[in-house]
């Protein structure tokens, strides 16, 4: 249940070439660094916002410099482990999970600080049903959306996620390397004889009461132009109800329901718990993130835990059922923009 395998060229260019490089540019900066500080100071009062050069300095600093020493540290504990003969095991698996929260706790902590962010939560937690294990369905927008999912079910609820992701996501080191010895998939949606169901249904099989399957039906970040394309791809398959029930919902894609699917047939006992957050929506892409620097947003993530009998065992009533809830997460986000959002809950 671990990463597919990459071919050999792809594996070498990402283990023996980007990873070492990421490590000398981390050292690099750090020795340098009085003259990244002294040029984001003379810029910043040029640059329009709070010190916005500074801030993003500071951000790239810690991500590069936690990159480098999660890839040291993840070297060290493929030698503790025999030259990685014993990754495979129960024990080594649970260290990766607790080396995950870590970071992300660190990195979570300093971006809340420094981008001035707040992460709030609406709704019952998704262990209401505790002991079970949970398909974990999430509505896919804005950068970072699947990291804060990935934070909270670890830090808050004390979930093991299993994920799925795009294979570009694998070019980064540490992400390559960590979820090749976590369960976790690099698919490529799109590709002929990919099986990204097969994939799915796989690494959703034998989840255990502390585990959460991660799947964002949508495919991918929600854009207007992603919602027309989704909607016009339903009418071209000729599935109009589909196509008619996507027109109304404005603040979503289109859910593509073979995933989920997937996992719920290879994941029998599971609840179903459905995330929708705002806060971050706006932010299409990295000029949208430069003028919003420093954000000061505030992040409302809603949770909603369906248990597995009220869950339809028809195949088409499963599709209709996620429509339905998709359209529940449109309307919640309808009435929870940013600049409406109101919570007396707080993490």
């Amino acid at each position: 249940m671990r990463g597919t395998v990459a071919p050999a060229a792809t594996w070498a260019l990402r283990r023996l070439v980007l990873a070492p490089a990421v490590v000398a540019l981390a050292v690099f900066l750090w020795v340098t660094l009085p003259l990244w500080l002294l040029g984001a100071a003379i810029l910043s009062p040029v640059v329009p916002g709070r010190l916005r050069v500074v801030r993003l300095a500071w951000v790239v600093v810690l991500y590069l410099t936690t990159e480098a020493l999660l890839l040291v540290v993840l070297l060290g504990m493929w030698l503790a482990s025999g030259c990685g003969r014993r990754l495979r095991t129960a024990y080594w698996e649970g260290i990766h999970y607790d080396l995950v929260q870590g970071v992300m706790w660190v990195f979570f902590r300093e971006a809340r600080r420094v981008l001035r962010l707040t992460i709030e939560v609406d709704g019952p937690a998704p262990d209401a049903h505790p002991g079970v294990p949970v398909v974990v369905c999430c509505r896919h927008a804005g950068p970072g959306d699947s990291f804060t999912l990935v934070h909270a079910l670890m830090h808050w609820y004390g979930r093991e996620p299993r994920v799925v992701l795009k294979d570009t996501l694998a070019w980064d080191p540490a992400i390559d390397v960590l979820l090749h010895r976590i369960p976790a998939r690099f698919i490529t949606p799109g590709r002929p004889g990919e099986g990204v169901e097969d994939h799915i249904a796989a690494l959703a099989t034998g989840l255990d009461e502390n585990d959460a399957f991660v799947i964002f039906p949508e495919g991918g970040n929600f854009t207007p132009k992603r919602r027309a394309r989704a909607i016009e791809r339903l009418r071209r398959l000729g599935l109009h109800a589909m196509a008619d029930r996507a027109e109304q919902m404005v603040h979503v894609l289109a859910p593509r329901p073979g995933g989920l699917l997937a996992a719920l047939d290879a994941a029998p006992d599971a609840d179903v718990v459905l995330v929708a957050h705002t806060g971050l929506d706006h932010l299409d892409g990295v000029a949208d993130v430069w003028r919003a620097l420093p954000m000061d947003k505030r992040i409302t993530m809603r949770w909603w835990q369906v248990p597995r009998a009220e869950i339809p065992a028809d195949r088409d009533a499963r599709i209709d059922w996620l429509y339905g809830w998709w359209e529940v997460i449109d309307a919640w986000i309808a009435e929870n923009r940013p600049e409406d959002v109101s919570s007396d809950r707080s993490r």
